[in-house]
């Protein structure tokens, strides 16, 4: 018998989404011969630990037994099991600073890693993640957060609630100014950011229309990367060659400064690519752009002025234009930044459910049956060992050559 275990969050603060809900461990524990889902107990979940009981699904207190444990956020560096399968969101492919003593126990237990962000199609495409209801959400604060600034209308926060369909009705009646919103990205957040631009009747509009027209109503441009970037010498733009050489490459985002009231950034970045502006730009008389919601979050990023996570419960601090540094929201010389690091937890019901479903059709039996291509470009470590594919991380990781 195949063993998962649905463990509890314990990096604080504590998420509350998770991997599989109490619908989808009834659906596996029933479908799936010799596979058994057991659930760890926990107090921070969207779901409780009575609503697994009632779908027949075991809780108790100690997983050690399971084979595989599935996690959401980063796994506290005492509650890593030795020898045993992870599947969490690491935050480590880029080597990030905050998450190197975690590698390196992964390493010291011989646990082997298995990587959500890293599940890939054969064309590069995430199978699985929250991007979409961090889209959503990330979109609506945006839109709050310009609200408050000008005073134009007054939107609620999205954790108050229940679903993403009770959000839909706080939308009736309201009355969004004849603003311009800039949405960049192609992938999960962006189709997000789209969903609330089509639930508010915001209307999309083409890039050369959204340079050269005023318009009477509110509109969105939704810029990719063709419209971002230019090869800087060709003038070209070939997505291939761009995602291979994207220092070669300069980001063209300046034109649309001065005509953006709001951006919603989805786009991915890594250090080799180009920011959408640089820091020193909001400084110039003709940066128009008022509320960014930093949905990708990367503190200096694509947008510079992202200064760090902001929180659920404080969602929107200032950058003042003159000294660019932080400051409070909604005064006349900041540019407002939402950069919430978790902002799927606002919707968690509604986010987890989407996510088992991805994980159920894409990924379940790839996991139970092995020699899965998918699942070995996804595993940082196996049994202890850094695998080829991440090879790149040993100075990181801590691995001799």
């Amino acid at each position: 018998m195949l063993k998962i275990g649905l463990i509890r969050e314990g990096k604080i603060p504590a998420d509350n989404r998770v991997a599989l809900t109490p619908a989808h461990c009834k659906f596996i524990n029933k479908t799936q011969e010799g596979l058994e889902v057991i659930i760890q107990q926990s107090l921070a979940r969207c779901y409780t630990d009575e609503e697994y009981i009632m779908a027949g699904v075991e809780v108790k207190d100690d997983v050690s037994d399971c084979d595989i444990l599935l996690g959401i956020k980063e796994v506290p560096l005492d509650m890593l099991i030795p020898h045993k399968t992870y599947l969490f969101f690491s935050h480590t492919k880029k080597m990030q600073p905050y998450n190197q003593k975690l590698i390196k126990e992964v390493i010291a237990k011989k646990i082997t890693l298995i990587d959500y962000e890293c599940l890939e199609h054969e064309d590069g495409k995430r199978i699985i993640g929250f991007g979409f209801f961090a889209g959503v959400v990330g979109a609506h604060n945006g839109i709050m957060a310009y609200g408050k600034k000008t005073g134009a209308f007054d939107l609620g926060r999205v954790n108050s609630n229940e679903s993403f369909n009770d959000l839909i009705h706080t939308y009736f009646g309201l009355n969004i100014p004849p603003i311009k919103i800039a949405v960049t990205g192609s992938g999960r957040v962006a189709h997000g950011v789209l969903e609330i631009m089509n639930l508010l009747g915001i209307h999309e509009v083409e890039p050369d229309e959204y340079l050269e027209k005023q318009f009477p109503y509110p509109v969105y441009v939704h810029l990719k990367g063709r419209d971002l970037y230019v090869h800087s010498n060709k003038n070209t733009y070939n997505r291939n060659d761009f995602h291979q050489h994207p220092s070669s490459y300069k980001c063209t985002f300046d034109q649309y400064i001065p005509h953006t009231d709001i951006l919603m950034n989805g786009i991915y970045w890594d250090h080799d690519i180009p920011r959408l502006f640089e820091k020193d730009a909001l400084q110039n008389a003709d940066f128009n752009i008022k509320t960014i919601a930093d949905i990708t979050d990367d503190r200096y990023g694509s947008v510079p002025c992202n200064l760090g996570d902001s929180t659920i419960e404080d969602p929107v601090y200032g950058v003042d234009k003159k000294t660019l540094e932080k400051t409070a929201p909604y005064l006349q010389h900041t540019v407002d930044m939402m950069s919430v690091g978790n902002l799927p937890n606002e919707l968690p019901r509604d986010a987890s459910r989407y996510f088992g479903q991805q994980l159920i059709k894409h990924v379940l039996k790839d996991i139970i049956d092995g020699n899965s291509s998918i699942i070995d470009k996804a595993t940082i470590v196996k049994n202890g060992v850094l695998t080829e594919h991440y090879s790149y991380m040993k100075e990181y990781a801590g691995v001799s050559s």
